[in-house]
């Protein structure tokens, strides 16, 4: 039985028109390489955002310095601000009746995302969700030691909402990193949405328990009966 639900937001929950992964392209780029978006998403998706430009820059072979990924992450920060001051954000179709329908069915809801927090709860008031009303606790890469694939945001959640089995938690992302994340913590369930960053056959590779395509699909995929 599933008690917690941890959903990654951009791409999953919130829909940014992928402005992250479009902004870890122009920092990228603008430090003199000429990555394409599918390169930077494959590479970079639903990683703490210093992680995926370290691993997009890797995508050409040669080893980089710590200050060549600090002054890009620095400079992707800003370019973001700036990006989301001007973006309309909104909630990925039905997101917050699916949170209703969940916590209605006793089962906790938890947002989980590779931003910092303060990034990520910025997006949170834009949407006017509430903690306590519309999802239970916010985990941000910011808040753990290790972001994903680690399992450490599944595991503060967990702690946060006192689930005490991972086998009764599923998690729900965009991305393979979000699948390898939810199995690395033993959840019971794993699902990939096709929603956001990756494709059906790039989330396949990472062997979620199911991939969907929309929200709508998810309490029937948990509560079969």
């Amino acid at each position: 039985m599933i008690e917690l639900v941890v959903f990654d937001m951009a791409g999953t929950t919130v829909d940014e028109d992928n402005v992250v992964y479009k902004t870890v392209r122009q920092a990228v780029n603008a430090a003199g390489y000429s990555f394409t978006q599918e390169q930077v998403q494959a590479a970079g998706a639903g990683k703490e955002k210093s992680q995926a430009i370290r691993d997009v820059l890797s995508l050409d072979g040669k080893p980089h310095h710590d200050h060549e990924v600090d002054l890009i992450f620095s400079n992707f920060k800003e370019l973001l601000s700036a990006a989301y001051e001007r973006l309309e954000v909104t909630e990925q179709p039905g997101a917050t009746k699916i949170f209703s329908t969940l916590r209605g069915m006793g089962i906790k809801v938890v947002l989980n995302t590779g931003y910092d927090r303060s990034t990520a709860q910025g997006l949170i008031d834009k949407l006017g969700w509430r903690e306590g009303i519309d999802y239970d606790a916010l985990i941000t890469a910011s808040d753990v030691e290790h972001g994903r694939p680690a399992p450490d945001m599944i595991f503060l959640a967990m702690e946060k909402t006192k689930i005490t089995a991972a086998a009764h938690v599923a998690k729900v992302g965009d991305s393979e990193v979000d699948i390898q994340e939810g199995k690395n913590s033993g959840c019971g369930v794993t699902v990939g949405i096709t929603t956001g960053a990756q494709t059906r056959e790039q989330l396949a590779q990472a062997e979620p328990t199911a991939i969907i395509d929309s929200l709508a699909e998810l309490p029937e995929l948990l509560n079969p009966n």
